[in-house]
């Protein structure tokens, strides 16, 4: 008989198999090797970035402009040897998935150059390699089978979850940048109509003014 106040031993067992289980998930890494960046790119300006890759890695490079201009940036990709693996002008957005051929270093660049006054905001996320299993030496048929199987699904809708609220913030940068312009453009749109019913106020008035004004006529007299 369990002694009054205190727990059963499955109870306390399963408590206990429950923590390392979250504690595991929170504890898992992301994706080997993710670089996630936003940046600021000024104009006529170019920004190159570096990675060291092995072979036969798969890689994911994808990236958004958030402001600035028409929302467009050139990109190139490039391998070790200079070779030319993705080159897109003038992009607002895109994705690219390769596999590493050879060991080096991987260069991509973003370019602004053919911007003469806007700046713009760029990111990328930049994933190589897959993600790293989230059990990877518990490989046996029992009662926790079932909980690293809800644990696993746990952690993919999880990784989804972060996706999308990557994507919404993005657009919410993106929807809140073109407020903030259009919101610029119709101040200075006011201010200017503004000045414009103020100078043809003035101009009424001295026009009507014109009008009602007396014209005293000079009288001479020429004697003989």
């Amino acid at each position: 008989m369990p002694r009054p106040g205190s727990l059963p031993r499955w109870a306390t067992a399963a408590g206990r198999w429950c923590c390392r289980l979250l504690a595991l998930l929170l504890l898992v890494p992301g994706p080997g090797g993710a670089s996630e960046i936003t940046f600021e790119l000024p104009d006529n300006a170019k920004q190159c970035f570096y990675e060291d890759i092995a072979q036969g890695t798969k890689c994911t490079l994808e990236f958004q402009v958030i402001t600035g201009g028409h929302y467009d940036v050139d990109c190139r990709l490039e391998d070790p040897d200079g070779k030319v693996l993705y080159k897109e002008m003038k992009k607002q957005y895109d994705s690219f998935t390769f596999t590493a051929s050879k060991n080096g270093t991987y260069k991509f660049c973003f370019s602004n150059e053919f911007s003469t006054f806007t700046h713009k905001t760029v990111y990328f996320d930049f994933q190589v390699g897959e993600d790293p299993p989230l059990f990877p030496s518990e490989n046996r048929v029992s009662a926790l089978t079932q909980m690293e199987s809800a644990c696993v699904s746990i952690h993919e809708a999880l990784k989804s979850v972060i996706d999308y609220q990557t994507h919404f913030r993005l657009r919410e940068a993106q929807g809140r940048s073109r407020a903030e312009d259009l919101n610029t453009r119709v101040a200075y749109w006011s201010v200017g109509e503004a000045l414009i019913l103020l100078v043809v106020s003035i101009g009424q008035v001295f026009l009507l003014k014109s009008f009602f004004s007396d014209k005293r006529t000079t009288t001479t007299r020429v004697g003989s």
